[in-house]
């Protein structure tokens, strides 16, 4: 029971800060793209890589800790649900070149974000 307490914590955390950049996000940048999911799909790319490399790589962490963040707040965080539908979305309006764009970018900067939280995290 701990551990779903844990879990649910740092997902309603992360969901509230994913709510938080989304909306930054749509004010400052627009809606034509979904900048925002974007946006914390890489940052929580980032975040797993650098925090798991530290945590199972050179410091203890109690397990808890690795729930809390990893599963629950980069959880809540990242959206790949909602990165589906709107790229969904984006093919049914007849954008193919920035449904393209959506997939590629995310996959090509989230999976550099991950690789480079891991170096950050050999550097510290």
């Amino acid at each position: 029971m701990e551990k779903l307490l844990v879990v649910a914590l740092g997902g309603g955390i992360g969901a509230t800060t994913r709510y938080l950049a989304a909306t930054w996000a749509a004010d400052k940048l627009g809606t034509g793209f979904p900048y925002g999911t974007l946006m914390v799909n890489v940052a929580g790319c980032f975040l797993i890589g650098l925090f798991m490399d530290l945590t199972t790589q050179r410091f203890i962490v109690s397990p808890y800790w690795r729930l809390l963040v990893s599963v629950g707040f980069l959880g809540g965080l990242t959206t790949f649900s909602s990165y589906s539908y709107e790229t969904f979305k984006l093919l049914q309006e007849a954008s193919l070149s920035l449904a393209v764009y959506n997939i590629l970018a995310n996959l090509v900067v989230g999976f550099l974000a991950t690789w480079l939280g891991i170096m950050a995290a050999r550097l510290i």
